[in-house]
């Protein structure tokens, strides 16, 4: 057996072998599976119960049966192969910078900058993919695109977050609000309109201005996440919003946008992993603080 004042240097492909025979409980059935032989198999989990220390196994008359040290490593050997296989997802996309995914939300452009990424690296497999306003961390750390342009505030633990240009915010009201046509508005106007929330805590106190600089609790609208939805209950005077300043693409008719004094401005940011040192992303990253860092342009 190990030496037990020595941590065991661990053979992954065993620990995959002893998995295996862990999840069909039959040596004959998991050889097939690893397209090995049986007494191939066998040596391989004798090996590893040499480097644990410990049995992990038992035969039985209708196959095998794990030990008590067997139920206790199978789910730490479940977890270690999917770390290493992570590390390996991870290292290869690092290691072959050829492909990139940017995120984008809703009314957000990153036209220009993809295109000149896709200019300046013709051989690069560039895409795009629209995002969730409240999916934007979780697609950046899944893999699931490299690069967000988005509004803060959303949580950025874990990634590298760069501000490119600010949005002032405005109230958006129906076209027969009391305040529709006023020049600007400040909080004190809107201290008893109903605004739309989120289920998202730090949406919710950005956007809703929640809790006021006086302490106040901003009024209970009701609970939104899809923009149409949005849209659709103020233009029936349920409730108002304060959004970005969205004016130059243009609003439905029936609803129209105050600007508002006195708060902060939305910003606009990229945010990558933190950890991300592929040669695109960096490039993506130098294309849109060139061409990302005004307010987009409204339809032509």
């Amino acid at each position: 057996m190990a030496d037990p004042t020595h941590p065991a240097d661990l053979d992954l492909r065993l620990v995959r072998y002893f998995a295996a025979v862990a999840e069909h409980r039959h040596f004959g059935r998991a050889a097939e599976a690893l397209h090995i032989t049986q007494p191939s198999l066998s040596r391989q989990i004798r090996r590893l119960e040499q480097q644990m220390g410990a049995r992990l196994l038992d035969r039985t008359p209708r196959g095998s049966r794990l030990t008590g040290a067997g139920e206790v490593f199978l789910p730490r050997a479940k977890a270690l192969l999917r770390s290493a296989g992570r590390a390996a997802e991870q290292a290869r996309a690092a290691a072959e910078p050829s492909r990139i995914t940017v995120g984008y939300i809703t009314n957000i452009i990153v036209t220009p900058a993809v295109r000149e990424l896709r200019l300046r690296h013709p051989d690069a497999d560039v895409r795009t993919r629209h995002l969730a306003w409240n999916d934007v961390r979780a697609a950046l750390l899944d893999h699931r695109v490299d690069a967000a342009v988005a509004r803060l505030p959303f949580r950025t633990a874990g990634l590298h977050v760069t501000v490119l240009h600010d949005e002032p915010r405005v109230l958006v009201v129906p076209v027969d609000h009391r305040l529709a046509g006023r020049e600007s508005v400040t909080l004190d106007d809107i201290a008893d309109e109903p605004l739309i929330r989120a289920a998202d805590p730090l949406w919710n106190a950005f956007w809703r201005i929640d809790p006021r600089p006086d302490g106040s609790r901003a009024p209970e609208g009701p609970l939104v996440e899809d923009v149409e939805d949005k849209l659709e209950l103020i233009a029936s005077g349920q409730a108002v919003a304060l959004t970005p300043d969205l004016r130059s693409q243009g609003f439905r008719p029936d609803i129209t946008a105050v600007p508002v004094h006195g708060v902060e401005p939305s910003h606009v940011v990229l945010a990558t992993r933190h950890d991300d040192r592929s040669r695109l992303v960096a490039a993506f990253r130098t294309y849109a603080l060139a061409h990302l860092t005004g307010a987009p342009p409204g339809p032509g």
